[in-house]
């Protein structure tokens, strides 16, 4: 059972939450992934991959799940029909205001399951802020982190396998393969861009992009590569990765024990 905060009562929120109970609260976006991905690709797998890790992990954990944030900081893609962004003044004082929501019920742990990498700094950002201005703990976490922060992708996407590449398109073919038009995905990888050992996605300089300066496609990455196998088992590692996540994050305090 997915333990969904908005089907109780507010006086059974009043009941049911404690300082300890964790709010998760799924971030995506709407915006291109190409010609073979729907608009919908960052919110449909930020959504699922919280729904199947607070169906299974909601209970033992006291996690409890808010409907997803769909409007987010998708300026990269703007160049684009399809992408429907928030300004980041404008989602920041969205998260502010959710943030003082959460204050006002008895739980103090708020998790942002982050399912677009453009989000990441500023949700880093609302971090602080919802921790200072009320007292809040608060969290940023991705059902895989992205490759431009850290994250692995495939060796054939040399690193580059950002936005609508294997991985995703694979996620997909798992969790909505009837939205998914492999016919229509084409290789899209900057190889020149290898070359480069500090100015990378991951690398130590970070630098400012759109998708289309790459290519006219929007994509970064091969999915051409992607299969509802590879999704599935992606999707199963995400859950277990969740779980021992979440377990942390419901029991972390930064104060030395007395």
């Amino acid at each position: 059972m997915t333990r969904l905060l908005t089907e109780l009562s507010a006086p059974g929120i009043a009941s049911a939450l404690g300082p300890d109970s964790v709010l998760v609260l799924p971030t995506g976006a709407l915006e291109q992934h190409g010609p073979h991905l729907p608009v919908a690709t960052d919110l449909i797998i930020a959504q699922a991959m919280a729904e199947r890790a607070v169906a299974e992990y909601g209970e033992g954990l006291d996690l409890w799940l808010l409907p997803p944030l769909a409007y987010t900081k998708s300026d990269e893609h703007a160049w684009s029909a399809g992408t429907f962004w928030l300004s980041a003044s404008t989602l920041m004082a969205v998260l502010t205001d959710i943030g003082r929501s959460v204050a006002a019920t008895p739980a103090r742990r708020l998790a942002f399951l982050n399912g677009h990498g453009g989000n990441s700094a500023l949700l880093q950002v609302a971090n602080r802020e919802l921790r200072r201005e009320f007292g809040l703990r608060t969290f940023t976490l991705h059902p895989g982190l992205p490759p431009d922060q850290g994250g692995a992708s495939p060796a054939d996407e040399l690193g580059m396998g950002v936005h609508g590449g294997t991985e995703e398109t694979s996620l997909m073919l798992h969790l909505r393969p009837d939205l998914v038009d492999l016919d229509k995905a084409e290789r899209w990888v900057p190889e020149h861009l290898a070359d480069y050992r500090h100015v990378r996605f991951g690398g130590s300089v970070s630098f400012g992009w759109l998708s289309d300066d790459f290519g006219p496609s929007g994509v970064l990455g091969d999915p051409t590569a992607a299969t509802p196998e590879r999704g599935k088992e992606r999707a199963e590692r995400s859950v277990e990765y969740l779980g021992a996540a979440f377990a942390e994050v419901a029991r972390f305090d930064p104060a030395p024990p007395a």
